[in-house]
């Protein structure tokens, strides 16, 4: 034990020091005060107050989106691991490579790429006006929250293939068997022996597309306009325009414990749902 101890103490001391002092310091400064754009260490609530009161329809606009990209790339990354691991045969590990080869592709490239796609003179407007569908650009494609939340599903779709994947592959094909055999039907397979076994894949798909959506920037600033803003526009603008620290760590945090209660319910589900399912103990 003493041994496992000291050999866990070098990667214990890298994560504490690069990661959890400089979380725990970023915290405590928003409860400090800004006067004449210099940090006050002081105890205030303002930082946290203006949260709640200025940026909380905000807050719960960021989350929506974060929830609708989350759920879009579950959904469809569910479906095409699921067609890779039981239906492509031979031709599945191509499609998880072609997925791993998405990654390569750069993010600011893949948003200027949509915005050339649902822009004015964009792809989709050109073709939608060439075969007579409609007589002018069609604005609303572009710089509006459905143009964020395409380009967000695009960007994250390969990170909730890869787990959805590999909880697949934990699947024993002799089970599905064993369940048609016994007279289930294809959606009996599917909701009873597949799902239950995968559930932990499909949280980690969800999970980590819905924090990543909820807390990017880029994308909304690019492709949202007036409409699409979210969140972590304004900590930006707080941090490196007006220098007010304590009010964009307070929005950082304060949309993290929210993003951490939505995933701990989601969580907490799903544990429920485990337990009830009878392809679960399979």
């Amino acid at each position: 034990m003493r041994r496992a101890i000291l050999l866990l103490a070098p990667s214990f001391t890298v994560l504490i020091g690069i990661f959890a002092i400089p979380v725990l310091l970023l915290f405590v400064v928003s409860f400090w005060s800004v006067k004449t754009f210099r940090l006050q260490p002081d105890f205030s609530f303002a930082a946290w107050q203006r949260f709640f009161t200025v940026y909380g329809d905000l807050t719960l606009y960021t989350l929506a989106v974060g929830l609708a990209v989350g759920l879009f790339c579950t959904l469809l990354g569910f479906v095409f691991a699921y067609a890779a691991r039981f239906k492509a045969g031979r031709f599945g590990d191509l499609l998880l490579v072609a997925t791993l080869i998405t990654l390569f592709g750069g993010y600011l490239v893949k948003i200027y790429a949509w915005k050339s796609i649902l822009g004015a003179d964009g792809l989709l407007n050109q073709a939608l006006m060439g075969i007579g569908l409609t007589d002018q650009p069609l604005a609303f494609l572009i710089y509006s929250r459905g143009a964020v939340i395409i380009a967000l599903v695009h960007f994250l779709l390969p990170f909730a293939i890869l787990p959805i994947y590999a909880a697949l592959r934990n699947v024993s094909e002799t089970t599905i068997e064993a369940a048609r055999d016994l007279g289930a039907s294809a959606s009996q397979v599917l909701t009873r022996v597949i799902v239950p076994q995968c559930l932990s894949g499909l949280f980690s798909a969800f999970a980590f597309c819905f924090l990543l959506a909820a807390g990017d920037y880029v994308t909304p600033m690019l492709l949202g306009g007036t409409s699409g803003s979210m969140l972590g526009q304004f900590v930006l603008l707080e941090f490196s325009t007006n220098f007010n620290w304590p009010a964009g760590s307070a929005m950082s945090f304060g949309l993290l414990f929210v993003c951490l209660l939505v995933i701990g319910a989601l969580a907490a589900m799903g544990s429920r749902l485990m337990r009830r399912s009878p392809g679960a103990a399979s």
